[in-house]
């Protein structure tokens, strides 16, 4: 890579995290991304303050060509927009060149979910007699309860628990805050984690972690979800399980609870309402309630039998 390349990506890098508080993960992301877009723009001779359009969609067609599916697509292509978003920032362009570059259709992916009697079976058949039992227990249910993404659980702190006021401090992505209530049955499964917890040898500037490992220190993503894969075949769940498919069972149920859309966006700290709006997969059925049941001609209908 050039040297004016190598500079304009430690720049790109720099902005993110810096102006954009981007937490490592995506710094991480971003960095792959611009790599593919320069090694490519290098290969067909093309400065990158000379980009166009054109480039920027025969490098799409690249990825295609070579086999990479339309979500890791779009994954891509959206690390370049914010690339040439810091370049216009900075002066390189007058008009940002990724601006009419369109991503790949791909049809809607709807994750799976747990249904609260799934969750409770999935708590139910940990081995309590582990001494790591009541831990993992407390991590389901905060996981269903919060909705929290893996890397807000495993970086969650004593110091983010408001006990009284019943509600975690969440720091999100992009370092943004957001509060999200935690349930009485949380707490509970915490307080029974509560003495393995602190029989633990801690180590140091470890302590203010709420989930450890058996070392005494904060547990990893895939430690979480090896013991969630774990826990699902132990239960004869069949279903694909993640982190992930507990927050998407926590949105779930609340909409089939009855919680508005924007009440949602605000528990999962999601920056747009369109993020949201992936977890809109009720039933048929429930959908046919829902409009029996509140729509204005229905409820007049009911009224006057």
């Amino acid at each position: 890579m050039t040297t004016e390349n190598l500079k304009l990506r430690s720049d790109f890098l720099r902005y993110l995290k810096l102006q954009r508080g981007a937490n490592a993960n995506t710094i991480d992301a971003y960095e792959h991304d611009v790599d593919k877009l320069l090694n490519f723009l290098e290969q067909e001779g093309r400065p990158v303050v000379e980009t166009q359009l054109e480039d920027l969609q025969t490098f799409a067609a690249q990825l295609h060509d070579i086999g990479i599916g339309p979500r890791s697509q779009c994954r891509i292509l959206s690390g370049v927009r914010a690339f040439f978003k810091f370049m216009v920032i900075d002066g390189y362009f007058e008009q940002d060149p990724s601006e009419l570059l369109e991503n790949p259709v791909i049809g809607q992916h709807l994750p799976e979910y747990l249904t609260p009697e799934e969750v409770d079976r999935l708590k139910d058949s940990i081995d309590l007699s582990k001494p790591e039992g009541h831990r993992n227990r407390a991590i389901i249910e905060v996981l269903f309860s919060c909705g929290l993404r893996v890397s807000e659980l495993v970086n969650l702190k004593w110091s983010q628990l408001f006990r009284e006021e019943r509600f975690l401090r969440i720091l999100g992505k992009g370092s943004k805050e957001r509060l999200v209530p935690i349930s009485d049955l949380a707490l509970h499964e915490i307080d029974n984690y509560l003495p393995w917890r602190n029989s633990l040898k801690i180590k140091p500037g470890e302590e203010d972690y709420l989930f450890l490992n058996r070392r005494g220190s904060h547990l990893t993503r895939t430690m979480v979800l090896i013991m969630l894969k774990q826990q699902a075949e132990e239960a004869g769940i069949q279903k694909t399980i993640s982190p992930h498919t507990l927050r998407h069972s926590f949105a779930t149920a609340l909409l089939e609870g009855g919680a508005d859309l924007r009440v949602i966006q605000a528990m999962l700290g999601h920056e747009s309402i369109g993020t949201t709006e992936i977890y809109l997969h009720l039933s048929n059925q429930s959908l046919r309630q829902a409009v029996l049941e509140h729509h204005p001609r229905n409820i007049k209908d009911r009224e006057s039998l």
